[in-house]
């Protein structure tokens, strides 16, 4: 069973950088594909980014591309989020999840639901 850790979350004002870390134990990272997705006041969860655990494969939604970067770093077992230019409507708890299936898109992962998650982590922008 992987367990899933976020840090980095925090109180930000918009156009500010903040970067998120998901650190994971108990499964090999490099066998994982990894997500990290968020949930603001009264709205669904939704994805944000998701990577392949080749890293071949990256899902962002689309009112992040060119401002949040997913990457993972397979020999520290950390997923990182990399945040720039926030803005007010990305306040939201954030989580990271994993996937250890095989042989199924990120589109798939996404639709059905991630196998693992975290507990999350706040993150407010103000203006």
């Amino acid at each position: 069973q992987v367990q899933l850790v976020e840090s980095g979350g925090g109180s930000v004002q918009a156009g500010d950088s903040l970067r998120l870390s998901c650190t994971t134990s108990g499964q090999t990272l490099s066998n994982l594909a990894m997500g990290w997705f968020r949930q603001a006041p009264g709205k669904e969860r939704e994805a944000v980014a998701a990577i392949t655990s080749s890293g071949g494969n990256i899902y962002y939604k689309d009112s992040v591309k060119g401002r949040f970067t997913i990457s993972r770093d397979n020999a520290k077992n950390t997923v990182f989020l990399q945040m720039d230019n926030v803005k007010p409507e990305d306040t939201a708890v954030y989580y990271c999840a994993s996937d250890a299936r095989r042989g199924v898109t990120l589109a798939t992962m996404i639709l059905e639901g991630f196998g693992s998650w975290g507990q999350g982590t706040q993150v407010t922008v103000s203006s």
